[in-house]
């Protein structure tokens, strides 16, 4: 698991992330609803918040949500993309440390965002933070490599982007999970997701990579000018497709 400090690794990229990145499926509510006694009434803790992406999804449900962010451009444009949701609240805090008082929440999330916690750390403030029975749901949009334009995206980064391998989340797995939540019962749960992109939205999707190169680096524009030829040879009707799989696994802290 990664221990690079992840606070500013997104400061510069918080347009590119709030336009380009995918949201999380809506079948996610329903499940935690009928697995884990989610109610509209509930709390919920969505740590490492970012742009506010899953707490929307709480939200919508009626839901009290605490973001929880450490990078002060994320958090604002959180705040900002939320603004119409009396019930969200945006905290400067970590996973590690989130300010939140003894048993005041009902779920602790975290979308796109666990692999960068200090898990033994996170695991202990969260244990405090949640009302008995402690259900935490971990949640990533993993993205598919299934040939053609995904596959040639995914070689491009390691070619491309040196931090890639070191940052990416599909390095989580069960031995981490039995870890994390104390126990092996936890579950794990997948959906479908997809965006489609024009040439504009390829490149803001990748800009919003922790590992993606700076404009200005060296590396930014032989970047930039091959993955607009991948595009260009796998578009159809000016678009592809970014398939994911979205990964949900949720349990109680013991």
């Amino acid at each position: 698991m990664a221990h690079l400090d992840p606070t500013g690794r997104f400061s510069s990229r918080v347009d590119d992330y709030s336009r380009y990145r995918p949201s999380y499926p809506p079948e996610i509510i329903p499940l935690l609803e009928r697995e884990c006694g989610l109610k509209s009434s509930s709390t919920v803790a969505d740590v490492g918040s970012g742009t506010g992406l899953l707490s929307k999804l709480f939200l919508d449900f009626g839901c009290h949500v605490i973001g929880i962010e450490p990078n002060r451009e994320m958090r604002q444009a959180g705040g900002q993309f939320l603004a119409q949701y009396l019930k969200f609240s945006g905290v400067d805090a970590k996973a590690e440390k989130t300010e939140l008082p003894d048993s005041s929440v009902d779920l602790v999330t975290a979308g796109q965002a666990f692999h960068w916690f200090d898990a033994s750390a996170a695991r202990r403030e969260f244990h405090r933070i949640l009302r008995s029975p402690k259900w935490v749901a971990l949640i990533w949009n993993e993205r598919e490599v299934t040939g053609g334009f995904l596959s040639g995206y995914e070689q491009l980064l390691h070619r491309h982007a040196p931090d890639y391998s070191r940052v990416d989340h599909r390095q989580i797995g069960a031995d981490q999970m039995n870890e994390f939540f104390g126990h092996r019962n936890w579950k794990l749960r997948t959906f479908g997701n997809v965006q489609e992109f024009d040439l504009a939205g390829v490149l803001g999707r990748l800009r919003s990579s922790s590992y993606a190169p700076h404009p200005g680096d060296a590396a930014y524009e032989p970047m930039m000018a091959e993955l607009t030829r991948l595009f260009e040879t796998h578009q159809q009707n000016g678009y592809v497709a970014f398939l994911y799989r979205t990964n949900m696994y949720y349990g109680k802290l013991l």
